[in-house]
C-alpha cells in the first residue's frame, strides 16, 4: 500500500529543517555584534541595583498612586528600550530599578523625570565668559532650525564660534546655597534646596533674573530638575553647558505629545528627535512658531535646554516639530522613547546603587543543568530500553530542537533585548520534556497500528495520520497556557511563559521536519524494519496471534 498523504518526501522535509538551521546560525555569526552567547538575566551575570527616592516640591510624602505610576510609565520605557531582564518595583517611598550588567547609569536615566516644556528664549549669555553683553532673542548663537520635517532647514549665521563648556565657579561667585543644615533630614533639605532655587531662578523680577543669570553655574547639580514651574519665568543652563537662558513662561506642555521617534537627518549629519503633538499641541505650535518668527525658542526638559532653534518660518501647520541637538543615535533613542510614554509624576534623586552578585543565581544554573543533564540521560536510556533503535530517533530529534532553540535565544536577545534567566532555564527544560512526549505519542500510534497487523512500513504513514491531530491538539494547549500565563504574570514568570511557548512551537516544527521523516524513512528500510531492531516484534507476535484466533472462530 503505498504511503497516505503528508508523508512523503522526508528528505525534502529533513532539508527544509537543516535550511533554517542554516538560516538561524549564519544570523548568528553574521549579523549584529556576531556573539554566539546569549543574553543572560541578572540572577546569572549579575546587575546594577539603584534605589532612587521620590522627591515632592513642598516636601510632603509620594502618594502611592504616584508612585505606581511612575513605576508603570518607567516600565515601559524599559520595554521600549528593550532593556531586556530590568525589574522596576516600589520599596516603600522608593522606586527600585535594577538592570543586568555593571552600568548603573542606564537604571538612572530609566527614571528621568521627562518633565518637556517649551519656552520661548529672551535672553542667552554664554556660560564662559559671563562677562560679555547678553545675546537677545533674535539671535546669533549658532542653532539648528526648527521647522517642520517636510521643510528643508536653513542655516541661521553665526557671529561667533560656540563658548567652551564652564569647568569652575567663577572667583566672584558667591555661594548661591547656605551650608547644609545637619539638623534636617534629606528630604527637607531637597525641599528647601528647591524653594531656594525657585525663587532666585524664577522670579519675576528683571533685576534678580539678571542676577541669576551672572551667577548661574552649569557645573554644578541642579536642584531644580523637574521641578520648575512652568507658569513662571526660568533661569537654566542647556545640557552641554555652554549657554545659560532667560527663558519665558511655558507656551507648551510635554503633555502634549503625541508621539515621539528618532532617526538620523541626512541632510545635516545629525540625529533628531521628531515629535507629534495632538490637537491642542498642534495649534500651540502653530501659535507659538507664528509669533516668534526668526526667534529662538527652547525645548526644556527637566529643567535643561536640550535645543534652542531659531524658527525660520512661521506659522508652522501640521503639528510636527523636531529636537536637534548633540545627540547619537542611543541619546536620541532614548530622549524620544522617555517623551513618548510621558514624564513621571514625581521627580527622583538616587540615594544608592550597589552591584548584584551573580554568584547564587550561577550556582543554581550549574544545579539546573545538572539536573537536565541526568533527566535527558535517564529519558533516552528508557527510550533505548523500550524502543530500541527508535530511541536514536528520539535523541537525535532532541539534539535537533536543541540546535534551534539555542541560535533563537542569541538572536532573540540581539534583536528585542531578551534575557535568559534561571525561570526561562526552567520553561526550556519542561518544553523539551513536552518534545519527548509528542516523539512517545507517535510512537505508540505506530504500535497501534502493528496490533491490527500491519506491517512497520505501512503502520508508520498511518500512525503519524492518527498522531499528528493529538500532537497539534496537546501543543495548542500548552501554547495557549503559556501566552496567558504570559499576559497575565510579571517579573521572571514571564520569562519561563516566553520560552515555554517557544519550545512548544519548535515542538511543532521538529516532529513535522524532523522525527516524522527520520521514521518514514527508518519504516522503509530492512534492517530497521528487523523486530530486534525497532523493539516491536512482541506487537508483532500481537498481529499473528490476533490474526490466528479471528481465522480459528471464522473455521467454527
Amino acid at each position: 500500500m503505498p504511503p497516505s498523504q503528508g508523508s512523503a518526501h522526508p528528505l525534502r522535509l529533513l532539508g527544509v529543517y537543516a535550511a533554517l538551521l542554516a538560516v538561524i546560525y549564519a544570523l548568528v555569526f553574521f549579523t549584529g555584534d556576531e556573539s554566539p552567547t546569549p543574553k543572560l538575566g541578572i540572577d546569572l551575570q549579575g546587575g546594577t541595583r539603584v534605589t532612587l527616592s521620590a522627591r515632592t516640591p513642598d516636601g510632603s510624602k509620594p502618594s502611592q498612586d504616584s508612585l505606581k505610576k511612575a513605576q508603570d510609565i518607567i516600565e515601559n520605557r524599559v520595554n521600549g528600550l528593550g532593556v531586556g531582564g530590568s525589574e522596576v518595583v516600589i520599596d516603600g517611598d522608593n522606586i527600585v530599578i535594577t538592570v543586568p550588567g555593571d552600568d548603573g547609569q542606564q537604571a538612572r536615566a530609566l527614571a528621568t523625570t521627562a518633565k518637556l516644556y517649551i519656552r520661548p528664549v529672551l535672553q542667552a549669555v554664554p556660560a564662559a565668559g559671563r562677562g560679555a553683553t547678553p545675546q537677545t532673542t533674535p539671535g546669533t548663537q549658532p542653532a539648528p532650525a526648527a521647522q517642520p520635517e517636510t521643510t528643508q532647514p536653513a542655516t541661521p549665521e553665526t557671529t561667533e564660534p560656540a563658548p567652551a563648556p564652564q569647568q569652575r565657579v567663577f572667583p566672584a561667585q558667591q555661594p548661591t546655597q547656605p551650608p547644609a543644615d545637619p539638623s534636617l533630614t534629606p528630604s527637607e533639605e531637597a525641599t528647601k534646596e528647591i524653594q531656594a532655587a525657585r525663587a532666585l531662578r524664577q522670579s519675576s523680577d528683571p533685576s534678580v533674573q539678571q542676577t541669576a543669570l551672572a551667577i548661574m553655574d552649569c557645573g554644578k547639580a541642579d536642584p531644580l530638575a523637574g521641578n520648575d514651574d512652568p507658569a513662571l519665568p526660568l533661569v537654566t543652563c542647556s545640557t552641554d553647558g555652554t549657554e545659560v537662558f532667560l527663558l519665558d513662561k511655558s507656551r507648551i506642555d510635554g503633555q502634549e505629545i503625541k508621539d515621539a521617534t528618532s532617526g538620523l537627518n541626512t541632510q545635516q549629519a545629525r540625529h533628531e528627535v521628531y515629535l507629534d503633538f495632538k490637537s491642542g499641541g498642534s495649534d500651540a505650535w502653530a501659535a507659538l512658531t507664528g509669533e516668534y518668527v526668526y526667534k529662538r525658542v527652547a525645548f526644556v526638559l527637566d529643567s535643561k535646554v536640550v535645543s534652542a532653534p531659531v524658527v525660520q518660518q512661521g506659522p508652522q501647520q501640521g503639528g510636527r516639530t523636531q529636537i536637534s541637538g548633540n545627540f547619537t543615535a542611543t541619546s536620541a533613542k532614548e530622549l524620544a522613547n522617555t517623551l513618548k510614554y510621558g514624564s513621571l509624576p514625581l521627580s527622583f534623586q538616587t540615594s544608592e546603587a550597589e552591584t548584584v552578585s551573580a554568584t547564587l543565581g550561577l550556582s543554581s544554573l550549574k544545579a539546573g543543568l545538572l539536573a537536565g543533564a541526568v533527566g535527558l540521560v535517564v529519558v533516552l536510556l528508557y527510550c533505548l530500553t523500550y524502543y530500541r533503535m527508535l530511541g536514536f530517533v528520539t535523541g537525535l530529534s532532541l539534539v535537533a530542537s536543541g540546535f534551534a532553540v539555542y541560535g533563537i535565544m542569541v538572536l532573540l536577545g540581539r534583536w528585542i533585548g531578551f534575557t535568559l534567566d534561571l525561570a526561562g532555564i526552567a520553561g526550556l527544560i519542561i518544553g523539551i520534556g513536552m518534545t519527548a512526549d509528542s516523539f512517545v505519542v507517535f510512537f505508540e500510534r505506530i504500535k497501534d497500528e502493528m496490533r491490527e497487523g500491519r506491517s512497520f512500513r505501512s503502520a508508520a504513514p498511518r500512525g503519524w495520520q492518527r498522531a499528528r491531530r493529538t500532537i497539534l491538539s496537546g501543543n495548542a494547549v500548552s501554547f495557549i497556557a503559556a501566552a496567558v500565563l504570559y499576559i497575565l504574570a510579571v517579573g521572571q514568570v514571564k520569562g519561563f511563559a516566553f520560552t515555554l511557548g517557544l519550545t512548544t512551537i519548535l515542538d511543532v516544527v521538529v516532529v513535522f521536519l524532523v522525527t516524522s521523516p527520520l521514521v518514514l524513512l527508518a519504516s522503509r528500510t530492512a534492517f530497521w524494519s528487523k523486530p530486534s531492531v525497532n523493539g516491536l516484534g512482541a506487537i508483532q507476535q500481537i498481529a499473528r496471534e490476533r490474526k490466528a484466533a479471528e481465522a480459528a472462530l471464522g473455521k467454527a
